[in-house]
């Protein structure tokens, strides 16, 4: 693999101009992927106020925001990889209340947050609407390889040996090798960054950046 050094400012740049380079449809649905040592949550703010000085409307929600109730997500222990990787995300939740009212025929109203894993109890967010042409911009980790419904992705990707030394939740590591295996998602997302160094990101040749 090779990739190209970049600024974390270039890359944001990079990003909101091949996010808004897209053919115009009414939204644009975004997701910056990662483990948390990669802070994708970080990427998307500044991707999303990126998006806003362009003129356009931006939205930002965590997948964080999403999860299954504790109840579900550690029915099998809290150290669990496997269910980290397959149960924690309430998938379903995330795609009927944001994803797909964003979608060609949708609505535009959007339910930013549906679960506080913090209190175990439900968000009680209210409802929000984003005008057509705005910009969804949605972080979070495993995101890849669910068939979410995205006009665009980013990958943070951190070497195995980086993301071992800098996780704290080391019980988890096996979850994201796993998803490094079976998804690839250097590789499946529109545009892949290696962030080993996150002061010196570096993008992968072959993404479309």
């Amino acid at each position: 693999m090779r990739f190209r050094p970049v600024s974390p400012d270039l890359l944001v740049d990079e990003v909101a101009d091949r996010v808004l380079a897209r053919p115009a449809t009414a939204w644009t649905r975004v997701a910056v992927d990662g483990a948390p040592p990669a802070r994708p949550g970080d990427l998307a703010d500044r991707l999303a106020e990126a998006v806003r000085l362009r003129g356009r409307p931006a939205l930002r929600v965590s997948a964080a925001d999403f999860l299954r109730p504790a109840s579900l997500r550690f029915e099998r222990g809290r150290l669990d990889p496997d269910a980290r990787y397959a149960d924690w995300l309430d998938a379903g939740g995330l795609v009927r209340e944001v994803l797909a009212p964003l979608g060609p025929d949708g609505p535009g109203r959007v339910l930013p947050a549906l679960w506080n894993a913090a209190t175990d109890r439900s968000s009680r967010a209210s409802y929000v609407s984003l005008p057509p042409g705005g910009v969804l911009v949605l972080d979070g980790e495993l995101l890849l390889g669910r068939g979410l419904p995205l006009e665009y992705t980013v990958h943070l990707w951190l070497s195995g040996p980086a993301l071992a030394r800098v996780f704290p939740e080391t019980w988890a590591l096996p979850a994201f090798s796993r998803y490094d295996h079976e998804v690839r998602p250097l590789h499946t997302a529109d545009t892949g960054v290696r962030v080993d160094d996150p002061q010196h990101p570096a993008l992968l040749d072959d993404s479309p950046v």
